[in-house]
């Protein structure tokens, strides 16, 4: 089973939000639904299909927030030195060309569209996690290319 760490922080915006979805959130798609069904034919009912569609997407959401809850490491952030950890910005060339971005979750990092996150699982977060800067490795690509990787600067991601 894969997990995923996040602050405490994140851990209680998550599970914020699957409580407002779980409950007032349900409960106002169920009464537009219904609102929707007696207006009459559901075939041409455009706010029937969009509450519907709305509803599928709130269930989806649910069910990745249960999912990354249940399988949610909370901690603090790493240590400020040096070494390549979950929660960590990182800065490497990869490939030749320097990129900054998260090791972690997506969900850390939500009020920041802009910033790449590498999930720990993934090929590159497999490969630097435990590295430091200075570091200089390689990891091979789904694709089967050999990247060549340097670490060049980590810091604690702060959000």
């Amino acid at each position: 089973m894969t997990t995923t760490w996040l602050t405490q922080e994140s851990f209680d915006r998550l599970k914020a939000e699957l409580v407002e979805l779980e409950g007032p959130a349900r409960i106002d798609i169920a009464k537009k639904i219904e609102l929707a069904r007696e207006e009459g034919d559901l075939k041409e009912n455009g706010g029937y299909h969009a509450a519907k569609d709305e509803q599928g997407k709130i269930e989806a959401r649910i069910l990745q927030l249960k999912q990354l809850l249940r399988t949610a490491v909370v901690g603090e952030p790493p240590a400020a030195d040096g070494t390549v950890a979950p929660g960590t910005l990182v800065t490497a060339k990869i490939a030749g060309e320097v990129s900054t971005f998260l090791l972690g979750n997506r969900e850390i990092a939500a009020d920041e569209e802009d910033l790449d996150v590498y999930p720990e699982s993934s090929p590159i977060g497999q490969a630097i996690v435990g590295h430091v800067v200075g570091d200089t490795l390689s990891y091979t690509a789904p694709n089967g290319r050999e990247i060549p990787v340097e670490i060049i600067k980590v810091e604690v991601y702060t959000g």
